[in-house]
């Protein structure tokens, strides 16, 4: 749950929870409002395409496209090779990417909870419940990071 910090999209209306958009269209890029800090948590909630190649999940520093924004975590799902992979993008520059997991979670054409807990040192990352790794922050300024953006082979269904 997001108390004070509410998801909104310039589009939206205020709708009977937390949460502010219009519908969850992919390509979606949504607002944290007062950016992430320890403790605070983003939900996603979405059900997986039939055929599905990848989808991805980033938290940015705004929405910029040129220079680009600098991305705080990237995840992204490759079904091909089963690989549920995070890096992050610092003026510029993306760093080494990451891809040690358990267990590939999702699954093509069924629903899945995906939420990313901002820690002060790291975001921990659940998927369905359970703890799938950590991602130790690249971008010190946790306010800065005010931006979700997804996309890809999925529905969204829920955010919060």
């Amino acid at each position: 749950k997001i108390e004070d910090g509410h998801l909104n999209n310039s589009l939206g209306s205020p709708v009977q929870a937390d949460v502010y958009f219009p519908r969850l269209i992919v390509p979606f890029c949504g607002h944290i409002k007062g950016g992430m800090r320890p403790g605070k948590k983003i939900l996603v909630m979405g059900i997986v395409d039939l055929n599905p190649e990848s989808f991805g999940i980033s938290l940015t520093c705004g929405e910029s496209e040129d220079p680009p924004a600098d991305v705080a975590i990237e995840l992204k799902a490759v079904f091909t090779e089963r690989q549920f992979v995070r890096n992050s993008c610092v003026a510029g520059e993306w760093g080494e990417e990451q891809s040690s997991i358990p267990y590939f979670p999702f699954i093509p054409d069924q629903p899945f909870r995906v939420e990313i807990l901002c820690e002060h040192p790291r975001f921990r990352i659940f998927v369905d419940g359970h703890q799938l790794f950590d991602f130790y922050h690249r971008i010190e300024t946790l306010s800065a990071i005010d931006t979700i953006k997804i996309n890809g082979d999925l529905q969204l269904t829920k955010l919060g």
